[in-house]
């Protein structure tokens, strides 16, 4: 496995690349040095691009390691466009599971922003976020993607 970390608005980020996938985005960690992949640079070129607000649409090879579910609610996480959000239920009803499996499988994203997770709500609104800084970095993700309207 390759590593790069990256500085972001909400603190060190740490990428992973698996034969050429990402794997795995996480946050903080001890930074070491950078691997030189192609899929590396092209995640930190990209996140970079998508904090400065420059980049809407993620284009990266990914690889989830899970369940064939786990797989598929990633799958319904990343076709949610920039500035819009679904709910647990939403996603639910599509993949024929309970709402609270759906949350579950949410929190074990294993490529947060990228496979945006922060874009899935509750049926009251607002809940948590299995990324460093918890539900105040969700709210800082969807006001940068202008999906915070509702926060307000």
């Amino acid at each position: 496995m390759a590593e790069c970390w990256i500085e972001s608005p909400l603190g060190d980020m740490r990428i992973v690349d698996d034969d050429g996938a990402i794997v795995r985005l996480e946050w903080g960690g001890a930074r070491g040095e950078c691997d030189d992949t192609p899929v590396l640079r092209a995640a930190e070129r990209q996140l970079r691009a998508y904090f400065s607000g420059e980049l809407d649409v993620f284009d990266l090879p990914l690889r989830v390691e899970g369940t064939e579910f786990q797989r598929a609610v990633c799958a319904a996480m990343s076709a949610i466009p920039i500035g819009y959000t679904r709910t647990y239920g939403e996603i639910a009803k599509e993949l024929g599971a309970m709402p609270q499996a759906v949350g579950q499988a949410c929190g074990g994203n294993p490529i947060p922003i990228i496979i945006p997770c922060h874009r899935v709500m509750g049926a009251k609104g607002l809940t948590g976020f299995s990324g460093a800084g918890g539900v105040e970095s969700k709210v800082w993700l969807l006001r940068h993607e202008r999906a915070g309207g509702f926060l307000i």
